[in-house]
C-alpha cells in the first residue's frame, strides 16, 4: 500500500486530531483484514460496493486507486459501484462519477 493516494480530508482530520482513536481504528481494520478470506483485490472491490451503497463517496478515491493498483479494471469498478443497485436503488449512482474520476486520474 505504499503508492496509495491521499485519504479524504475527513480521514486526514481524524488522523491529525484524534491520533489515539485513529490508531485503535486502524488496529481493528488490520485485524479484520487479517481475518478476511478474500484476496486483496476482491476485498477492495467489495469494499467499493459497500462505500457506494452507504453513500460514503469521500472514501471512494482512496479505495478505487488501491483496487486499480491491485489490478482491478475500470469495468470492475463500475460493476462494484452498481452492485448495490437492486438492494439500495439508484443512490449508488451518486458514487459512479467519483469512482471513475479516481480511476481515470492516472
Amino acid at each position: 500500500m505504499d503508492h496509495l493516494p491521499q485519504v479524504s480530508n475527513a480521514f486526514a482530520t481524524f488522523m491529525k486530531e484524534a491520533p489515539q482513536q485513529q490508531q485503535a481504528w486502524m488496529e481493528t481494520v488490520q485485524k479484520l483484514d487479517a481475518a478476511s478470506r478474500l484476496d486483496p483485490k476482491t476485498e477492495e472491490i467489495a469494499y467499493i460496493s459497500v462505500l457506494a451503497a452507504v453513500r460514503l463517496e469521500s472514501g471512494l478515491p482512496f479505495h478505487v486507486k488501491h483496487a486499480k493498483a491491485l489490478g482491478a479494471t475500470r469495468e470492475e469498478i463500475i460493476s462494484a459501484v452498481l452492485l448495490g443497485l437492486p438492494a439500495v436503488g439508484n443512490a449508488v449512482i451518486q458514487a459512479l462519477p467519483v469512482a471513475l474520476q479516481a480511476y481515470d486520474s492516472e
